[in-house]
């Protein structure tokens, strides 16, 4: 099932221009044809480098799909851009790598890209976010969150901690920073969460928007929220760098937050400076989001190379921090 390694590398070469020859001889005659003949070709097409997460997750797979481990990786970066993915995706099916993996940016607007793909006979293997289409057996697989259920377990986090501090008849204004539109994390948190706020007269989502997963667009969009809504006890931050913009804002606003503070943050991922920031009472509770899918998607891989069936939609196991 292997592709021609060789003819592989020959294309990304010359995609990458004709500079240091000796060495990309070298690379071509030798390493190639001798080592690497044997490899498993994935082209990986990550959304981009927006999060902690997201480096944590990019990690993951560089880490699993190596040469070590009987692979030869080769790594997109769509940089937010569906259009950068979709063009990744054609080169891949051009290069005739053996798999693909796809971090897509949005849910919509796949299904010819992916029936590319299936023609060239390349399975297709979801990571992390997923998609709408047609017909799902345009993919192999879906391996990630369930973010509807990080959703659900935010709001039932709060409703608990709101019912331990005595605020059950108070009304609780909430904001929510919501992550880039249409991207499966955002839909499924925000809908999961509103499952619960719907239980609950007493709260009351003062308004949404988006801060794009990145820290920057959170604290312009945290500054904008506490210019109109003077008062607000709850910020709903759909990923960690979300929450340090807010974090941001709150703090040249002159507004406390966190254990000891007025305002009460949630936020999803657990990345290692978020989860610091919860042991230092700056964060309420946060929702882990497993970023280490690369071994998830390896299994996956091993199972189809000896023609098993896998599972349509895998699960992370995952759990939440306060």
């Amino acid at each position: 099932m292997k592709k021609n390694i060789c003819l592989l590398a020959c294309m990304l070469l010359f995609a990458a221009g004709c500079g240091k020859q000796q060495n990309e001889e070298d690379f071509l005659y030798q390493d190639v044809t001798e080592d690497m003949e044997d490899l498993i070709v994935v082209g990986v097409s990550q959304v981009g480098s927006e999060s902690d997460w997201r480096l944590a997750n990019t990690r993951s797979y560089q880490e699993t799909f190596t040469e070590e481990n009987g692979y030869y990786l080769i790594f997109e970066d769509g940089q937010q851009k569906q259009e950068n993915q979709v063009k990744a995706l054609r080169n891949f099916i051009l290069q005739e790598v053996d798999y693909i993996i796809l971090d897509p940016v949005v849910e919509t607007g796949w299904d010819a890209v992916l029936q590319e793909a299936k023609d060239a006979g390349i399975p297709v293997i979801l990571s992390d976010r997923s998609v709408q289409v047609e017909d799902d057996s345009l993919y192999a697989c879906w391996i990630g969150s369930d973010f509807t259920i990080e959703g659900v377990n935010a709001g039932l986090w709060l409703k608990d901690y709101l019912e331990k501090e005595g605020r059950t008849e108070e009304t609780i204004n909430i904001v929510t920073l919501q992550g880039t539109y249409d991207s499966t994390a955002q839909i499924g948190r925000t809908q999961g969460f509103e499952c619960i706020l719907n239980t609950q007269k007493n709260w009351k989502m003062l308004e949404k928007m988006s801060g794009e997963f990145t820290q920057a667009k959170a604290k312009e969009v945290m500054e904008y929220f506490l210019k109109m809504y003077p008062e607000i006890h709850v910020v709903i931050c759909e990923n960690d760098n979300m929450a340090f913009g807010a974090m941001d804002a709150m703090k040249e606003a002159g507004r406390s937050y966190g254990k000891n503070g007025d305002i009460i943050l949630i936020s999803f991922d657990a990345t290692q400076a978020a989860l610091e920031a919860v042991e230092k009472g700056e964060i309420n509770v946060d929702f882990e989001c497993n970023p280490n899918l690369g071994p998830i998607v390896d299994k996956a891989i091993k199972k189809l190379e000896q023609g098993q069936e896998i599972e349509k939609i895998q699960y992370v196991e995952e759990t939440y921090f306060d």
